[in-house]
């Protein structure tokens, strides 16, 4: 079982398949005066999130918001959980907003976890959007995983990306192939110094993150 740590300044990795559940996505924690929380796990693992926050030493009340990069469970699971237990904000692009509200979609069938349907209280419309959570961390469009699939990323003496799940699949319901070739594109240009993977870890450089983000790609 692996620890919570620092990704770079005020980035923190809180929870993984290893770290908290084995159907979690990687969860990440923004320390933007206010905490921002990207993504939430599959739903299972809300108290071990909590704890891995608080051993950070960082204090749990302090979350305002919790984005969701997509609307597939082991991103979503714990989103009710958050706003129920702190009032934080839930971002999400509108694509993926109903998923996410009604649980229509989400793939926890295929996970065998429940799902408790969360409102979305801000829905991104924008290819992208400047969030006002910090003076840096901005969110782009990029569909091909789901249809409201987004990226986020911030600049903070190296540029941050948390790109979500990059590498796919892009064969789900929902997915669209031909897009994620046109995000996947939009990703290598920016020219991260650090990729925040969904499911992947850490990658840096910027040569290893262009190098990343080509290889899933070329299985397009």
């Amino acid at each position: 079982m692996g620890k919570p740590f620092r990704v770079w300044k005020d980035i923190y990795l809180i929870g993984d398949s290893e770290l908290t559940h084995p159907a979690d996505c990687c969860v990440y924690v923004i320390d933007a005066g206010d905490l921002v929380v990207i993504d939430s796990g599959a739903g299972q693992s809300f108290e071990a999130l909590v704890s891995n926050i608080q051993k950070l030493g960082l204090k749990a009340e302090r979350i305002k918001a919790v984005i969701a990069t997509h609307s597939h469970i082991d991103h979503i699971g714990s989103l009710w959980h958050f706003r129920e237990k702190f009032g934080c904000k839930v971002i999400a692009h509108e694509l993926d907003a109903r998923a996410i509200e009604t649980g229509s979609y989400t793939g926890a069938e295929f996970y065998g976890l429940p799902y408790h349907p969360c409102p979305v209280d801000i829905k991104l419309k924008g290819q992208e959007d400047a969030l006002n959570y910090g003076p840096y961390l901005k969110a782009l469009h990029i569909p091909g995983h789901t249809p409201g699939s987004i990226a986020l990323y911030m600049d903070r003496e190296k540029r941050v990306l948390f790109g979500q799940d990059v590498h796919g699949p892009y064969s789900l319901r929902g997915a669209d192939p031909a897009q994620a070739r046109a995000s996947l594109h939009k990703l290598i240009a920016l020219e991260a110094d650090i990729l925040c993977e969904g499911h992947f870890g850490i990658y840096q450089p910027k040569d290893e993150v262009k190098s990343y983000i080509e290889g899933c790609l070329s299985y397009l």
